[in-house]
């Protein structure tokens, strides 16, 4: 007659429940694995898979009851660790949307929207597309199996535990949000700087024929020579995004580091 204890019980669940929890904090959080369009029970599903994969090559888990604060305590630092890594990635996409919100204000597009689900209001056309575009290079590099390699390897850095996470992570994180702007800014300078002289030209050609109406001519001159200067700086930006995505990566591995305790 077989046996199974409490103690098996608890061994057997916690194996595949801890490591679950991190995938579920990544999937909810991380690009392209978050997005609203996937049926959240395809997310549950995809975690569930990947800790049954994963879950035999993680050594020393705790034998600790789900419902007790300890188990609790493992689920916060579980769900935080998916998340912060998750976020890190979140924002080289964050910053290619500022990119095109800023390149759509200066083409003149800033009516060109639509509600995006992701989200969660209205986003500009030229926005979407940008991070369409970010979103099939992330899925080129392998930027999405970088991703999960990187949290998979987390499990020798930060074993599970329900030791408190270091809060120099946190600041990590939060410091890196800054390349919201910085990055942002420097993707939709060539189009800023066109659009500019192109504005400037518009100005002087003003001045010097005044009877030519410049609000008539002005829009559709603006909209057409985006248009084509977007189309020349495309082919280059895609060495741009590809060093963010690198960034992110490097940045969600040093989140990693300073959260162990």
């Amino acid at each position: 007659m077989i046996e199974v204890t409490t103690a098996q019980m608890y061994g057997w669940i916690a194996t595949f429940l801890w490591p679950m929890f991190r995938m579920l904090g990544l999937i909810s959080s991380a690009p392209l694995l978050s997005e609203s369009t996937i049926p959240r029970r395809l997310k549950i599903l995809l975690a569930a898979a990947l800790s049954v994969v994963i879950s035999p090559t993680i050594g020393n888990i705790p034998t600790v009851p789900v419902y007790s604060l300890d188990g609790l305590l493992i689920v916060l630092n579980e769900v935080g660790i998916g998340l912060s890594m998750g976020f890190a990635m979140r924002l080289v996409f964050a910053a290619v949307q500022m990119a095109g919100e800023v390149i759509g204000l200066q083409m003149g597009l800033s009516f060109a929207s639509f509600y995006d689900r992701a989200a969660g209001g209205q986003t500009m056309v030229l926005s979407r597309f940008l991070n369409m575009v970010a979103m099939l290079l992330f899925l080129a590099l392998d930027g999405h199996l970088m991703m999960l390699a990187a949290l998979i390897d987390s499990f020798q850095g930060l074993p599970i535990s329900g030791v408190p996470l270091s809060g120099h992570g946190w600041g990590v994180l939060a410091r890196a949000g800054s390349m919201i702007f910085s990055a942002g800014t420097l993707l939709s300078l060539p189009m800023i700087a066109a659009l500019l002289t192109m504005n400037l030209a518009m100005g002087i050609l003003n001045r010097a024929s005044p009877q030519l109406s410049i609000f008539a001519v002005g829009f559709p001159v603006t909209l057409l020579g985006g248009m084509l200067v977007l189309a020349l700086v495309m082919p280059h930006m895609g060495a741009y995004v590809q060093h963010l995505i690198e960034s992110g990566l490097q940045t969600a591995a040093t989140v990693l580091d300073q959260l162990a305790p």
